[in-house]
């Protein structure tokens, strides 16, 4: 019967029909998302799309009432990296040309419901197409949750975006685009003039940020992990483009040469980071920069190619080493969790959230995945789309983003991996997309 109406809520939730001036939580617990001492047995008053207010015994004259005794209500979760495009497609759809673009937005708008009712309710997307998907969520026309798209991720000649076999025409002009390339996946540019134009072109298309590759990656056929890609020169002028139109770029680079150039040239996150030394991490420390790693298990991918599969070995070798040196040294930390073409593994989402409990209290889990990357967000500055009130918290005048959850996360960091069971209520924007408690 709960199934039953779990489905009916989400259907009518994914039209905005449980939309309403006022929605009233009564007797919960709160984790404003910043602070370590929760707020006891308070009530939080939703308006709109808002949280209206914060305190004891408020009273409404008409407002749906949901009782929170025994709950604990957070904000809404953050993924700092979530490929919205790659994470349900396969990657045969996109390497080996048995799909197209439509096929991609289908399964990209179908997982971005079931992100949300894992709890996820905003994300930083750091390359792909999400642009069609982010449009019909915020306009309400389907459920989903928000996405700051960086657009295609962007890289040089064989590099981590260069997806072209070895066996064709080698191209003659900037202008010969592969595909994908067209449609704004991925793309590669080579060259201070280049890179510029093209920096220009994503941020024409919508990107908040940008996202290029400074060192060798997992999933791609040509760069080791140890190469270093981009000259100085070239990421330099990514990100003085960048900052000309108001935000900034991140970078995908896991070796020290790369992470100290992409930092001195301008770059403010570092995607993965996983081989940075101690010096480095104080580096970037210094510059403010932040190091955006994923808890990744030897389990959680596998790859056909032997060449990548060897790589994803030293990377989940050096996994526990970064986090270790990152808590130490005081880096600030996101939380993401780049997982990629294979829609059963985006289930591992808030499985690998509970992970960082290895390295961080709940309590400083929970406030990385929530005000800390909404923290990070902020950098998109002016190309910020969601600047109407601060998102990761539960405080007055913020975005009604929130979880109810069945017990307290705070104490069992190990309830965020079971969204399913342990989320009782999921309201995005001030609609409930999810509600399994009694009235």
């Amino acid at each position: 019967m709960k199934k039953i109406v779990y489905l009916f809520i989400c259907f009518f939730a994914s039209f905005g029909l449980f939309a309403q001036d006022d929605i009233l939580i009564k007797n919960i617990d709160v984790f404003d998302g910043k602070n370590e001492k929760l707020l006891k047995g308070v009530d939080v008053l939703i308006h709109g799309n808002k949280v209206h207010k914060i305190g004891k015994h408020i009273d409404v004259d008409s407002a749906q009432i949901i009782q929170g005794e025994g709950k604990t209500l957070i904000p809404g979760l953050i993924d700092a990296h979530w490929h919205t495009s790659y994470a349900y497609t396969p990657a045969e759809v996109l390497f080996m040309n048995q799909g197209d673009m439509p096929e991609v937005a289908i399964r990209s708008m179908k997982g971005a419901e079931e992100t949300l009712l894992r709890g996820f309710t905003t994300v930083r997307d750091p390359g792909g197409n999400p642009f069609a998907v982010k449009k019909l969520i915020d306009a309400g026309e389907y459920p989903g949750h928000r996405i700051l798209p960086s657009g295609p991720f962007m890289s040089q000649t064989t590099g981590h975006a260069d997806h072209y076999c070895v066996l064709d025409e080698p191209r003659k002009t900037s202008g010969e685009m592969s595909y994908w390339e067209k449609n704004m996946m991925a793309i590669t540019a080579d060259g201070v003039p280049e890179v510029r134009k093209v920096t220009r072109e994503i941020l024409k298309y919508g990107a908040t940020q940008i996202k290029i590759c400074t060192g060798g990656g997992v999933s791609s056929e040509y760069d080791p992990l140890e190469v270093m890609e981009y000259s100085v020169d070239e990421i330099k002028a990514v990100v003085e483009e960048a900052e000309n139109y108001g935000t900034y770029v991140l970078s995908h680079v896991m070796i020290d040469k790369g992470i100290i150039a992409s930092v001195n040239a301008g770059v403010k996150s570092i995607e993965h980071g996983f081989f940075a030394s101690d010096s480095t991490l104080q580096l970037m420390k210094d510059k403010g920069v932040w190091l955006s790693p994923q808890p990744f298990l030897e389990g959680d991918n596998s790859f056909a190619d032997p060449g990548s599969q060897e790589k994803w070995l030293q990377v989940v070798k050096a996994v526990d080493n970064v986090y270790q040196k990152a808590a130490k040294i005081g880096v600030k930390v996101s939380f993401g969790t780049d997982i990629l073409f294979d829609a059963e593994n985006t289930k591992n989402q808030s499985l690998l959230l509970a992970r960082l409990g290895k390295w961080y209290s709940p309590y400083e889990v929970l406030r990385i995945a929530t005000s800390g990357n909404a923290e990070m967000l902020e950098m998109a500055g002016s190309r910020h789309p969601y600047q109407e009130g601060p998102l990761g918290v539960v405080q007055e005048g913020a975005y009604a983003d929130m979880i109810i959850v069945d017990g307290n996360p705070l104490e069992d960091i190990n309830l965020v991996a079971d969204p399913e069971n342990n989320f009782k209520m999921i309201m995005k924007d001030g609609v409930i997309y999810k509600n399994t408690l009694e009235d």
